[in-house]
């Protein structure tokens, strides 16, 4: 058994090192945690014991591969989680982020079978992210967000990188949210701002910081 933090913290590095980076630095992972650089390096220490992670002093941090597991069997019951909250309870998307986090530390994997098979199997999240399978395995969002497509250009929105509950007010106030198509129809060259049209009709302006927050699937047209 894990404590709520020590989870969270393997959570926290697989999503700094999930992409194949070589490591999480420990300011990186403070910056992710909220706290202190001394404080993470006394958790590293703890969860290096417990063979969950590859740790060094001032060396990047890598999760072993029952870290790795642990972490991921977390996000799933999170994500699932989340489901359930925004299908079968009616919360907001931006609501249940908090109350997943609770919900995550579940120790019952036939709970969380069940979970997953009373929504239908579901593959995303209310926010877009994958869900992982109950193999661990996760198929991770190309890199492609609306920052990176041209004048011209269409994609359809897919997830989010921010997933505060800030930006997803805004995002609901913007209507831009899951599977909306856009277009790029202008960039300006001083901030990279972009005007976009939603859905073929509406049209909006959108700063660099909340394009490149959107993960898009490219579509040709």
């Amino acid at each position: 058994m894990l404590s709520f933090t020590e989870e969270n913290y393997l959570k926290a590095i697989y999503s700094l090192t999930k992409r194949g980076d070589k490591g999480a630095s420990t300011n990186d992972i403070a910056d992710k945690m909220h706290t202190r650089a001394s404080s993470v390096t006394d958790m590293l220490k703890k969860l290096s014991k417990k063979g969950l992670i590859e740790y060094k002093p001032y060396n990047p941090v890598e999760l072993s591969e029952d870290g790795r597991d642990w972490a991921v069997k977390t996000i799933r019951k999170h994500r699932l989680w989340e489901v359930f909250l925004v299908e079968k309870l009616n919360f907001k998307w931006d609501e249940v982020h908090e109350l997943a986090e609770e919900l995550e530390h579940i120790q019952s994997d036939q709970l969380i079978d069940r979970l997953e098979e009373f929504l239908g199997h579901p593959t995303h999240d209310p926010h877009g992210d994958p869900i992982p399978d109950k193999d661990g395995h996760v198929d991770l969002h190309k890199d492609f967000t609306i920052a990176d497509l041209m004048e011209n250009q269409y994609g359809m929105i897919i997830g989010l990188k921010d997933t505060s509950a800030d930006f997803l007010k805004f995002l609901e106030n913007a209507n831009l949210t899951l599977g909306k198509t856009v277009r790029v129809k202008n960039v300006t060259g001083y901030d990279q701002s972009m005007l976009i049209s939603i859905n073929m009709t509406e049209e909006k302006t959108i700063s660099h910081q909340v394009a490149k927050n959107l993960y898009i699937k490219k579509l040709s047209r």
